[in-house]
């Protein structure tokens, strides 16, 4: 049995060529049943009715007898071999009785519309069915991505977006596979080619494939209001749903957000995580994303300073209720557990992962180096700005704002408590200040002192209040 460390280096050559392909699902064709009014192809007995003012391409597959038809003003019929149209003389006995079926309107379908795309890693696996899940922004082609309309098959698409091109590395059409954007221009400019493509934008595919193994970024952000519309988000019971970056809506489930070095390779992890869990029977049923998100850094969580790129790895379950986003939870937890055994041999620095029932997984590796560089750039800004208002107040640029004085403090005590002085009696001279004392002539001079006599009796001392007294002592 091949252990972990074992399957490093085969799925590391098996991720390193994969690449992306998104096929578009609806069609025009003839044959498809969902394409006409009543729900059924038109038979023999049938008139045929395409909207008088449409503009379609319909692909033909087989050779149909119809009782009569109306065709559009602008429109063309793509025939496969041995494929035409007769008219049929009376009723067809297989047919029944005959009705008119008119051919549904495609105009309102959208390029940006997640619903309508598939993807897959190879050609092969979107014939098999063996599809790949992402978020709504990377549903639709990615600019690095293979687009693919089905061989047999015509469509009608809305290729309207924010700006003026929509470009993609590739588009395979009827057989043809367009990399270069001037053998594809010429095909737009076609009659088949505005039939199959309308809009207020062009399809340009001259976006290179992407050359950094630790992954891309999508670039369909720009249209994320365009992708957001038409999408419908359903009713969750999980206890605190999550918004994966690039999602139009919230999910129960878990999200596992990974820190990478240089030698981190996407497309060889996306590999290792679907051999070792979701292959297991018990984790089937998980649907799993894995991309790379863009992150910004804030200076004190408010101003932003740097961008840095995550791996964002989105699980969802299928469970509902009170299990909901259980099973996406027991997954995180073992992708974390195999982060820690692992994650120096598999480029990961670090990771850490949210459920929707509210828990959360402690970082495996510490602090990354973009964490760590952002609290040193802080601190560094903040010490900055102090010594830029230091500076800048001993210069006299800036003024410190004046606190009130002591003696200030103390007169505003002596306000009492309706608003007026306080009430501090009478005055006595002698226990108030020299300053105060009134200027009365030869009572604190040299005159008052000699109205006090020592004698061998007593103490003799003249009063100027009372007559002149003598105490004996």
């Amino acid at each position: 049995m091949a252990t972990t460390r074992d399957l490093l280096p085969f799925l590391c050559m098996f991720g390193s060529a994969l690449a992306v392909y998104k096929q578009w699902i609806p069609d025009t064709n003839f044959e498809n049943a969902t394409n006409w009014d009543k729900g059924s192809v038109p038979c023999g007995s049938d008139q045929v009715v395409f909207p008088a003012q449409g503009k379609v391409a319909v692909y033909v597959e087989t050779a149909h007898t119809l009782a009569g038809m109306s065709l559009p003003v602008d429109g063309e019929f793509i025939l496969a071999s041995g494929a035409g149209f007769s008219v049929g003389e009376g009723q067809d006995p297989g047919c029944g009785a005959g009705v008119t079926t008119q051919f549904k309107e495609f105009d309102s379908l959208k390029w940006f519309d997640p619903a309508l795309w598939k993807a897959a890693s190879s050609v092969d696996d979107l014939q098999k069915g063996s599809y790949l899940f992402f978020v709504h922004e990377e549903s639709v082609p990615c600019h690095q991505d293979d687009v693919v309309f089905r061989d047999a098959s015509s469509f009608r698409v809305d290729v309207s977006g924010n700006q003026n091109t929509v470009s993609v590395k590739s588009v395979s059409v009827l057989r043809q596979k367009f990399s270069s954007n001037s053998d594809f221009s010429q095909f737009m400019t076609s009659t088949l080619g505005k039939l199959l493509f309308h809009g207020s934008s062009s399809l340009r595919v001259d976006e290179p494939s992407c050359k950094d193994h630790t992954g891309c970024e999508c670039g369909n952000s720009g249209n994320r209001e365009r992708i957001c519309a038409n999408v419908e988000c359903s009713h969750l019971d999980c206890k605190k749903p999550l918004r994966p970056v690039g999602h139009c809506c919230d999910v129960c489930g878990a999200i596992v957000t990974i820190q990478f070095s240089t030698s981190f390779n996407l497309d060889s992890y996306r590999q290792r995580l679907q051999h070792l869990f979701l292959a297991l029977p018990k984790y089937k049923s998980i649907q799993m994303a894995a991309s790379k998100v863009p992150k910004t850094h804030r200076l004190l969580g408010v101003i932003p300073y740097e961008t840095s790129h995550d791996i964002q790895v989105v699980l969802l379950d299928q469970n509902t209720g009170s299990e909901s986003g259980v099973l996406a939870e027991a997954l995180a937890r073992d992708i974390l557990k195999d982060v820690q055994d692992q994650g120096s041999h598999l480029g990961i620095d670090s990771a850490d992962f949210h459920a929707s029932s509210g828990a959360s997984g402690s970082d495996v590796a510490g602090m990354s180096g973009g964490d760590v560089a952002g609290i040193v750039l802080g601190i560094l800004a903040l010490v900055t700005f102090l010594a830029v208002i230091v500076i800048a107040y001993h210069r006299g640029l800036v003024r410190m704002p004046r606190l009130p004085s002591l003696s200030r403090w103390k007169k505003d005590n002596e306000i009492d408590e309706l608003g007026g002085p306080i009430d501090h009696g009478f005055d006595n001279p002698m226990f108030e200040k020299s300053q105060a004392l009134p200027e009365i002539p030869g009572l604190y001079g040299t005159d008052s002192l000699n109205g006090i006599t020592l004698t061998h009796s007593g103490v003799h001392f003249v009063n100027p209040v009372y007559d002149e007294t003598d105490f004996n002592a």
